[in-house]
């Protein structure tokens, strides 16, 4: 199957460049999975979607401020740091900008001195690994000296930093947000626990897959790079018992889907556990813990349209965004939303 299998035409004024003023005011498609058949409705509209005793699966990473802009300390030139994976403490996976003028030894400064980087190692496609020195608490001083990551198809300011969070981010560890999980509100989160519907909560943190395109013309040949995932023994025990009695799991978000799939693959159940995956799921994938999923509209030939297409089909999918097109839906991370059923 080849990349190009998954691109489609979009018009660059559908690219949402703010979130909507209200949260759950986004327009929802709902899709069979199984038929193709698509309804145009609005998010708070998932409440009718969505059944008692079904499990509703929310990622509860939070975006931290990963990027970093500071100096060389030797030559005073402008280094970029997007803070990627912790891989030990103070030790963090970064893509950087310009990846030339780094090598192992060398020492960037951020707010005159308040954190000093150290390049340890240096990998492929700007990927560097670097120790930081401090005083203080490092999120602390991320939050005074960093900034919000947004996806690079955004050129415009975000005036209020937690739209780029959802209402329930509480891990902190994500170079990105999970997109689908900001549609939710409390109010409409507290209106589906009423109806009768279980939700919990995974933490997968996001990381460089999302600014990575597929630049390889065989799908099978791309690498997806590893982001850490966990589950507690609470939403295990929740996603057995759903298992065991025949009800739906729903995933809001392919990094929700990613977790959960990752976990039933490797153990055949859901369990306490934690690790890293790199799990690339397209057409062909057969799904072992999802039954639905509650996604936003994503990039041409990427692997995030991939997963959906293995979901549903990928003609289903293809012409689905056809009519999303049409219809002048919102795409990308601040856009409207889908739910495959």
């Amino acid at each position: 199957m080849q990349t190009a299998d998954f691109d489609y035409d979009l018009p660059e004024n559908l690219i949402a460049q703010t979130p909507l003023k209200e949260r759950c005011s986004s327009r929802l498609m709902v899709m069979d999975k199984k038929t193709g058949a698509i309804e145009h409705k609005h998010f708070v509209d998932i409440l009718d979607e969505l059944k008692k005793g079904d499990v509703l699966v929310l990622n509860n990473t939070k975006v931290i401020p990963a990027r970093l802009i500071g100096s060389k300390i030797d030559t005073q030139a402008t280094i970029e740091l997007l803070l990627l994976k912790e891989i030990k403490k103070d030790t963090w996976e970064c893509l950087s900008r310009p990846f030339k003028r780094l090598h192992i030894g060398t020492k960037i400064t951020f707010g005159h001195d308040l954190l000093v980087a150290e390049v340890k190692e240096k990998k492929e496609d700007g990927m560097v690994v670097v120790q930081f020195f401090y005083e203080g608490i490092f999120l602390e001083l991320l939050d005074k000296l960093g900034e919000m990551p947004l996806p690079p198809y955004i050129h415009q300011k975000l005036e209020e930093k937690n739209r780029y969070q959802t209402v329930y981010a509480k891990n902190s560890g994500s170079a990105a947000a999970p997109t689908a999980g900001l549609h939710f509100t409390k109010e409409l989160l507290e209106d589906i626990k009423k109806k009768g519907v279980i939700v919990t909560e995974i933490t997968l943190h996001v990381g460089l897959g999302t600014f990575r395109p597929v630049e390889v013309q065989d799908i099978k040949s791309h690498k997806m790079h590893s982001e850490y995932y966990e589950m507690s023994k609470e939403t295990a025990d929740i996603l057995n018992l759903a298992n065991e009695e025949n009800r739906r799991i729903i995933a809001v978000g392919t990094t929700s889907t990613r977790t959960l799939e990752t976990i039933k693959t490797k153990y055949g159940i859901f369990k306490e556990c934690s690790g890293n995956t790199d799990i690339f799921i397209y057409p062909g994938y057969e799904f072992k813990a999802i039954d639905g999923l509650i996604t936003n509209f994503h990039l041409p030939k990427s692997t995030l349209l991939m997963l959906v297409s293995a979901l549903s089909k990928r003609e289903y999918i293809l012409k689905a965004y056809e009519e999303a097109v049409k219809e002048k839906y919102r795409f990308f991370s601040f856009g409207d939303a889908m739910f495959i059923k």
